[in-house]
């Protein structure tokens, strides 16, 4: 892994930069009214279909979706529920990588370990990490810390 560092999207292998790709494509179709943040996901589940997902912001900013998730949803909808990677687009905030949110990333430890890449919205800057090491100590019902 290399969280912390930029990395080329030459260097990656063909799927993840597939992967990157559209998760950029899926950042277009964001709904963001009332931020203009917008953001795109794409999930690769284990028999290497793609689901993309976008944020959708509400007025009711507690009802707002991340793009994450909505990938996942998309994902369980269509009976998918084993995943290899993420890709997330986003744009820098302050010259730093956007990562999931909280929420976003226990929803990713829910389905287990998987690569995360981070990118901003051309590609220029790539983050490769783990949902292991963004949320290292994930909540999970059935395990506990001894």
């Amino acid at each position: 892994m290399t969280a912390g560092k930029f990395i080329e999207i030459e260097s990656l292998g063909k799927d993840a930069q597939e992967l990157i790709r559209e998760s950029v494509e899926a950042r277009k179709m964001a709904y963001t009214p009332y931020s203009n943040f917008k953001v795109g996901a794409a999930l690769r589940c284990n028999d290497g279909t793609i689901i993309c997902g976008c944020n959708i912001e509400n007025s009711s900013f507690s009802a707002t979706i991340c793009a994450e998730r909505t990938a996942i949803s998309k994902a369980i909808s269509d009976g998918k529920l084993k995943f290899q990677a993420i890709a997330v687009a986003a744009d820098m905030i302050n010259n730093l990588i956007t990562s999931p949110c909280g929420v976003c990333r226990q929803t990713l430890a829910e389905f287990g370990d998987m690569s995360v890449y981070l990118t901003d919205p051309t590609m220029t800057k790539i983050v490769h990490t783990s949902v292991n090491d963004l949320l290292p100590l994930a909540f999970r019902l059935n395990e506990s810390i001894n």
